[in-house]
Formats: C-alpha cells, structure tokens, sequence
C-alpha cells in the first residue's frame, strides 16, 4: 500500500471512534482513560486511520498476523467457504476441518497427530490442562511467573504477569516457579550453563516439595513472548521434558505466539528438539482473520480419551470459516516460504540491526530473540540493568515507555510496548525494506528513551 493510497476522511474516523467510546467495552483498560485508534484499513506490514497516517505495524496486531493483513488468497479461501457451507457443529466431519487438522498435524513436532480445535490460545490452555489433569488424575499445574496462557478462568491463574492478580483466586491448584532468564537471573548466575543447571535444579526441587504425585503438569511457553522474549539456554527445554518423564507429568508447551514461523521454524520447539505432550496454538495458524486456537495432542493422551468421553467441548470447535482460512495460510506459507523469510530476517536485518542499534543506545540493556521475534530490553543504567520503568508501571511512573511509544508513532511505526521492553514483531513476511524502515524509526525513538538514562 502506498502513502498516497491512504484514504483521508476525518468525519468517517470520528463517528467510528464515537460508536467505539459509546458501545465497546475494551480489554485490560480503564474504560474512561483510553483513546482508541480507529483504524480505516490495513494491507501487508502496514495499517492506516481516517485521517491519513499510515503505520508500519511491528505489532503484528497481537503477534498475531504471521502472513500480513488482507492476504489476497487467504480472503478468497473465507469468500469461498462462505459461499459453500459458512458454519457447521463441531460433531460432524467436515472436509476443511479435517483438512486443517491434517496440516497442522503434519508441522508439528514428534506425534502430535491429534488436534482439539477452540476459538483461541485461552481456550487452548484450559483444555490442555484439563486434558492433563484428566489423564494423570493429578491436580496441581506448574507454570513460570514469567509467562502469559491467556485470560479465562484457568489461563489467568496460569499466567504469571500481573494482569494475573485481580482474577487470581490462590486455589487454582496453580504452583509458580522461575524459569531462566540470564539477563535478570534469580539464580545469580554468570554464563547461560550455570543458569540452565540453576533452573532445573529449582524445578527440580520444586517438584520434590510440591509432590511428585500431586502434578499433572508442566506449561511453559517455549519462548515466553509478552512476558519479554526470553530464549531459554541450551538443555533446559531437554532437561523439562526428561524431569516430566521422570515423574509421570505432562509436558505443555504453549506456542500460541512463537508458532507457525514467528521464530523461523514452524514451531519453536523445532530449534530445541523438544516434543512435548501437548502443544497448544492460535494467532499465526491462521494469521488471525478468524478466531482459532487448539491443542495438539500425543499419541499416549488421546488414548486416554479412545474409549473414556473427554469431557471438554465448544460450540464454535473447528468452525468451517477459520479453518479455510487456516489451511490457506499454512498453504500461502508453505508456498511463499514464509518460515524461510522470518528466518532470514531475522538473521541478517532485524538481529544484526538491533545490536548495533544497542551499540549506540545507552538506552538499551539487551537485545534477545530470533526470526521475527525480538525483545530490547529498556534500562535506566547499562551498569545496574535498572528497568528505564518500574515493573508494572503506570501513570507518570511510566512517562519514560509512553514518551518513546509516542515518538515510534510520530515516525510512522506502531511499536509493541510492554513494561520497559520493546518488541519488534513485525510479520513473518516483512520485507528487508519494511525492516530496514522499522528499525530507523526505532533508532530515533530511542534518543527519547535515551533521555531517561543515567
């Protein structure tokens, strides 16, 4: 989409915004102190409003859309499906459910043949973990304090962030635990070795005090993702998995944010050659553009359930509509070797790019991630790691974060902030071009956040 392409109607984006402030009910927010953009249209990487500002999104939405906005054979698959059979329950057999099952089943890792569909990545969760508590007849639930599973009931107590805390009811049967992360290590170590032996070895006691007997499982995002992008240190996925079989626990890995090629590989658990028992997803299996989540599920889980009536289920499971537009995807991204790009990217502008950005940034504490999927971590003081804002800031706590989100914007860039990171999330088929632009917005952006420093 070119700039002078971009529509101009400030009377169209004011009664779109009035309908919003009168009617919406927004997520996570204060109702009264939020000032929603109203967004007149969107194509590839960008997205523009009523009054003719055009952002390069290196949000991907929510991490969500893998293949850009609006892809030309994804929006003809949903035209398609609507015109031969728009919806259909769940009981039945239908060629485009199981047609996107099988192409799922077919990326993921080991024998996760099975596929469970929901609307999204909390749904995901809770039926994992209700398939877990299920199969072993344990009821405790493992999760790190660093990671996000979502917003229903379960997910929430999962969820170690702070939006966990209003909804957190402190019986769940939910039990925390730190995983590595070297840059802010709770284990005071030195090299990514000692934190991955420090960790398992946290877990492991963990485990030990918990009861062995009492865990039905183990979740983890294979690289947590809104929680800052942290790649765990080589062997410690290995070491999780071994401590599972070791205990009878259910390994889940939630790949709701770093599947379908956000980091290079069809799933991230590909780069750690690791298989868990369940694996849950959503956003990037079909870019978003309509509701779908899952869960893929072993070999030795469904026969659980071969004879035994899960009792799990929902209304719009493998609804026609997001399954078209799925298998499209995984076609568009098998075709235009999509994978294959974030992988390039990644390793030859977005990395590269972003540590010479460090380099002349005091800003910046550390750059971490890999495909399309990067974190800088924001600092006050290089020396100490101070977060440039508080955790959990807010208000003028957080002017830092909000001056330079302000100024990302003023460039053309909508940035994904969170707390004192920044992630450059752009989709999985950005151009070397459109990389390149995201990464001189950011550079400017930063002299603001550099202001903040010590």
């Amino acid at each position: 989409m070119t700039p002078h392409l971009v529509p101009h109607d400030p009377e169209a984006g004011a009664a779109v915004k009035a309908a919003d402030r009168a009617h919406v009910f927004h997520s996570w927010s204060a109702q009264e102190l939020i000032d929603p953009l109203a967004v007149a249209g969107a194509d590839g990487s960008y997205f523009w409003d009523h009054d003719g500002n055009r952002y390069l999104d290196f949000t991907s939405g929510l991490v969500f859309a893998n293949i850009g906005y609006q892809h030309p054979a994804v929006v003809a698959a949903i035209q398609e499906q609507a015109a031969k059979l728009t919806t259909f329950a769940p009981a039945f057999a239908v060629d485009v459910r199981s047609e996107a099952a099988r192409l799922i089943a077919e990326r993921t890792p080991g024998d996760l043949d099975k596929i469970f569909f929901t609307n999204g990545g909390a749904e995901a969760t809770e039926n994992a973990v209700r398939m877990a508590r299920l199969h072993t007849g344990r009821p405790k639930v493992l999760s790190a304090y660093r990671s996000y599973h979502g917003s229903t009931s379960t997910a929430i107590n999962l969820t170690g962030d702070p939006r966990r805390w209003a909804s957190d009811t402190g019986n769940a049967g939910v039990v925390r635990f730190w995983a590595p992360f070297l840059y802010r290590s709770p284990f005071y170590a030195t090299t990514e070795a000692e934190e991955c032996a420090r960790a398992l070895e946290h877990l492991e006691a963990t485990i030990a005090f918990e009861g062995p007997a009492t865990i039905a499982a183990i979740i983890l995002e294979t690289i947590p993702g809104t929680a800052g992008i942290m790649t765990p240190p080589p062997g410690y996925l290995a070491g999780v998995r071994e401590l599972c079989d070791r205990h009878g626990i259910v390994f889940v890995l939630d790949e709701v944010m770093a599947g379908f090629g956000r980091t290079g590989a069809w799933f991230a658990a590909d780069h750690f050659d690791v298989v868990p028992d369940l694996l849950t997803f959503a956003k990037g299996v079909n870019s978003g553009y309509v509701p779908l989540g899952g869960v893929a599920i072993s070999a030795a889980i469904a026969d659980t359930f071969a004879t035994r009536p899960y009792p799990g289920g929902l209304t719009y499971s493998g609804h026609p509509l997001a399954c078209a537009a799925a298998v499209a995807t995984l076609r568009v991204m098998a075709e235009e070797k999509i994978v294959e790009n974030a992988a390039h990217i990644g390793e030859t502008v977005l990395g590269p790019g972003l540590r010479e950005l460090a380099g002349r940034h005091p800003s910046v504490g550390e750059v971490r991630g890999q495909g399309v999927f990067w974190a800088l971590d924001l600092v006050r003081d290089r020396e100490t790691r101070e977060p440039l804002v508080p955790y959990n800031a807010t208000g003028e706590a957080n002017a830092p974060m909000a001056a330079f989100a302000a100024a990302c914007k003023k460039g053309g860039l909508w940035p994904f902030v969170n707390m004192n990171r920044t992630h450059a999330v752009p989709p999985c088929n950005v151009t070397e071009a459109e990389a390149k632009e995201g990464l001189a917005v950011l550079d400017t952006a930063l002299t603001v956040a550099d202001e903040h420093t010590v």
